[in-house]
């Protein structure tokens, strides 16, 4: 009998898993499209209480991959006595660090716990959202889509955050001020920047850039109350890395999550000191990862008031969910198949017959030699799979 082990690092179930979530974002993409063009000109309150459900129906599927397949956990560091009164009740802009491949993952598995995961929404380039599923569903879902202009972005953002702040729901910002994510290489030249503009140096972060929570900041100001500081970590020498890769095999990885609320008439109100205020805060942030790294502990070292941490319990509906869309995206397609082998059809495409096909390619196929290709390929590929 096939292994647990065995199955969850099968090739072929990763494709079925690919296959069923590229096709419901499709899907879900296609419903948002009707209701984005059809409803929200009348209705913008009730066209994004039925978004929250299609966008979270479509990202609570790697949820589903973190925590039912892989196992992944999490220690979740914050305010008891603020977790129960604000998390999932209030809008909220959240500035994380971009150090790991699967931050944003962790920061929607934890969104799930507090119930906003299908209204949290981040600031993107705008190529992205003519990339299907994801894109599509990000531009219905109304993203904040940048192009590095920054008098097309500040209206682009005025515009957004408007929106934002209009929803009949919580909604969650994301904002990663490093622009990218942290390599060597970046984390050299953004040091070589900080030393000409003589802004701190940072040893675990790239420089932040300013402008775009600046901008953001006069706009939200009286409408979001907090801001969430968002500070992701996984142990140095975990035995497994924490990657997409590592999840998709099955293989679990247990991150750390500091997040701190910070109401925003706390942050100034004149640009340059709001810079300030953000360029201060990811000392903070670098002082911290700089302990977890070095003891395994967010506060030793960093000089942070200490905040236990609690596990949360993951929800059911991200596995309900993935389930029922890997039978409605999978099932037509291996009732097809059946049909084909039941028929005898498929035995005309076994590896033995294609191979026939191939030698014979010059008196059988010469005027097809594109068909020939084809069939090579698709002869490599059960070959793969028989």
């Amino acid at each position: 009998m096939i292994s647990l082990k065995i199955f969850k690092q099968s090739t072929i179930v990763h494709l079925c898993f690919a296959i069923s979530y590229f096709t419901s974002g499709l899907i879900l993409s296609l419903i948002q499209a009707v209701l984005y063009f059809g409803l929200k000109p009348f209705n913008k309150t009730l066209y994004r209480k039925i978004n929250y459900y299609l966008a979270y129906s479509f990202y609570s599927q790697l949820v589903f991959m973190a925590e039912w397949w892989s196992g992944t956990t999490m220690s979740v560091y914050i305010k008891k006595d603020e977790y129960e009164k604000f998390y999932g009740k209030e809008h909220g802009y959240l500035i994380m660090n971009h150090s790991y491949e699967i931050d944003w993952l962790m920061g929607w598995q934890f969104c799930d716990g507090i119930q906003v995961l299908g209204n949290c929404k981040a600031y993107a380039k705008k190529s992205i959202q003519y990339l299907p599923p994801i894109g599509w569903m990000w531009k219905f879902s109304e993203f904040v889509f940048l192009e590095r202009s920054f008098e097309k972005d500040k209206e682009t953002i005025k515009k957004q955050i408007s929106e934002i702040c209009d929803y009949p729901d919580p909604v969650w910002l994301l904002l990663t001020p490093e622009g990218t994510r942290y390599t060597a290489k970046k984390h050299e030249a953004s040091l070589k920047f900080a030393k000409e503009k003589n802004l701190p140096l940072l040893k675990h972060h790239l420089t932040p850039r300013t402008r775009g929570f600046t901008t953001s900041l006069q706009f939200f100001r009286g409408k979001i109350p907090a801001i969430y500081n968002i500070q992701l970590a996984f142990e140095k020498d975990a035995k497994t890395p924490p990657t997409l890769t590592s999840l998709l095999y099955g293989k679990p990885v247990h991150a750390h999550l500091l997040i701190q609320r910070i109401p925003v008439e706390s942050v100034p109100e004149d640009e340059n000191e709001a810079a300030k205020w953000m360029h201060d805060l990811f000392v903070t942030k670098d002082k911290m990862q700089d302990s977890f790294l070095n003891t395994g502990d967010f506060f030793l070292e960093s000089g942070v008031e200490r905040i236990e941490s609690f596990s949360m319990h993951r929800r059911i509906y991200s596995l309900i969910n993935t389930l029922g869309w890997v039978v409605v995206t999978l099932t037509p397609m291996l009732y097809y198949l059946l049909g084909l082998l039941l028929s005898g059809k498929l035995l005309l495409y076994t590896p033995a017959k294609i191979d026939w096909h191939v030698q014979n390619q010059p008196r059988i196929l010469l005027r097809n030699r594109k068909k020939v290709k084809y069939l090579s390929v698709f002869n490599k590929i059960l070959c793969t799979i028989l």
